[in-house]
Formats: C-alpha cells, structure tokens, sequence
C-alpha cells in the first residue's frame, strides 16, 4: 500500500480497508509502505504472497515494474502480471491493442511533449478529453468542450514529461465492469452530481449515485461480454475493473482497465461484489486465494493462513 505515486493517499486508504478485511479473516497481514520496504521485507523472509494495493506509476505497484520484481523473486502476488500490468498502465497502447482486437473504443490522438494540443483537437473534433497517459483516478484530466478550453490542458502539458492522451468525449452514460477471475461482475452506472466523473465525484463526494446492475437483459450481457474481453485482450488475469461509456451513437466505447482498483468506501469493485451476495471481507479472500496458484507454474501452493 501507500507508494510514492500520484495515487498514494487513494492506496493507504485502500490498503487500510484491506488489512482490516484480511485480518477479520484470520489472515496473518502486516502494512508495508512502498516497493522499497516491500523489497526488505522480502530479503529478511517476512513475506509469503503480497496483496498488492498500490496504485498507479513510478513508485506504485500498478506498471509492471512490481510484478517483475516479485516474479523474479517467486512470491506470488494478486492481481494481473507484467504484461497487464504495464500495457494497460499505458492508456494509448491499450487502445491500440483493443483495436486490433477489433474491440470498440473511442478515436484518440496520442500527444508528445512539444506538440499542438490544439491542432490535434480541430483533427479529433470537439469535445474531448486531454489526460496523462499513465495515470490513474482522474490524475491531470481536462474536459475540453471547446478551443477556448483548451488553456489549462496547454499549461499542463507544457510541465509534464510524458505522453498525453487526447480521447474523443463519449457524448452518453459512463459505467464500469468489476473483473474477478473468469467472472465479470455487474455493471455500475455512474450517475456524478456534477457534469463529469472527476476525482471529487470518485473519492470525495457523497451525492454520486451508484446504479448497480447499470443495465437490463441483453444489454448487461453485451456490457459484461466486452468488458471481459478488453480485460484478457490486454493480457489481464486475475481481478481488476473495466471502465466503458454507452455512446449514444456509437453504442458501448472502452476507455481504460484498472488492474488494482481502489478498496475505498467509495470504490466500485466492492459495489459490484456486493450485489452478488460478495462482502467485502470475502472479495478481499477471493483476491488473495488467487496467488494460492502460481501464475509461473501449474503447481499449487498451500493455501493461504
């Protein structure tokens, strides 16, 4: 938990909420603060399997670099591993993966350091979405409705180092899709009090609703299909949650996977869970049972204590 990403206060809230569940269990958990930490307690022979409830990049346990590190070790951990982790901690490679899939996603442009924002968004159309992309819960997102708009956007990108996503904006309803093993859990309308799912409206705000089936009949069937399917198009295993849009037009529109998502009060993995009858201790057992397999080997390792 916790790290030195731009999502650390998200993960020790997550990590807190996890521990609590692990240790109701009767599971033997102790916090470790960070991958440096992690990397001691490993040397010193204090861990068995790690619950993994970093988040994001550089410094959070959600890009690979994590993954790597522990299957070089040959402790097992939850989640996606190397390839999930890392692909679909890039927002544009994703993308291009889930269009080679033939899986639908909206038409983006990919913005390198020194390049015209505003002549990529005249090419995209307004509106849209300018974001990092390899951040996560709504880090350094801008809605840009019109070129006017587009001043903070420019500003942002002119301090930040890395790749920027700009995403054509999905005119409709916003949901996502809870992944647990093999199993797409319902999906959840996201209706925010204010115009768009920002990070107040994630992990602050009170008045967001939360519409749990998000959809009826053949249409939860369709949104469940496709979201399982980005998630193992992009090479994902394991747990984690899909976000998708329902274009008015252009029907259902994948826009990023989360392969450790938040375990807060506010978070959607744990809604979903909970619809099908799974609290929140039991989905944080179901998640850690899952390293009882190696994904390195077909061996089968004692279960966790």
């Amino acid at each position: 938990m916790g790290g030195t990403s731009a999502e650390r206060e998200v993960s020790l809230d997550s990590g807190r909420n996890v521990l609590e569940a692990l240790r109701a269990r009767g599971v033997d958990a102790d916090a470790v603060d960070g991958i440096p930490a992690l990397i001691e307690a490993i040397r010193h022979g204090g861990v068995d399997r790690v619950f993994n409830i970093l988040h994001g990049n550089k410094g959070g346990g959600e890009d690979g670099v994590l993954q790597g590190l522990l299957e070089a070790l040959g402790v097992p951990y939850t989640g996606p591993g190397v390839l999930g982790s890392a692909l679909t901690m890039d927002k544009i490679r994703t993308k291009q993966v889930w269009i080679a899939a033939g899986l639908p996603t909206p038409r983006f442009a990919r913005i390198a350091k020194g390049d015209d924002l505003a002549a990529a968004a005249k090419a995209l159309g307004f509106p849209v979405f300018v974001k990092p992309s390899s951040e996560g819960s709504s880090v350094g997102v801008f809605r840009v409705l019109q070129e006017a708009d587009l001043a903070p956007a420019i500003a942002f990108a002119q301090g930040y180092d890395g790749e920027l996503l700009m995403e054509q904006m999905v005119q409709g309803d916003e949901y996502t899709v809870g992944i647990l093993g093999e199993t797409a859990l319902p999906s959840i309308r996201i209706v925010p009090a204010g115009e768009w799912y920002d990070y107040h409206a994630k992990y602050i705000a009170d008045d967001t609703q939360y519409l749990c089936p998000g959809m009826d009949g053949d249409a939860e069937d369709e949104i469940r299909g496709v979201a399982l399917a980005a998630f193992k198009a992009a090479g994902c295993t394991g747990w984690g949650r899909v976000d998708v849009m329902r274009d008015r037009v252009r029907g259902l529109q994948l826009i990023e996977v989360n392969t450790a998502p938040g375990m807060t009060s506010h978070s959607l993995v744990p809604k979903a869970a909970g619809h099908v009858g799974i609290g929140f201790e039991e989905l944080c057992w179901r998640i850690l049972e899952q390293t009882v397999r190696s994904p390195l080997s077909n061996t089968t390792e004692a279960a966790p204590k």
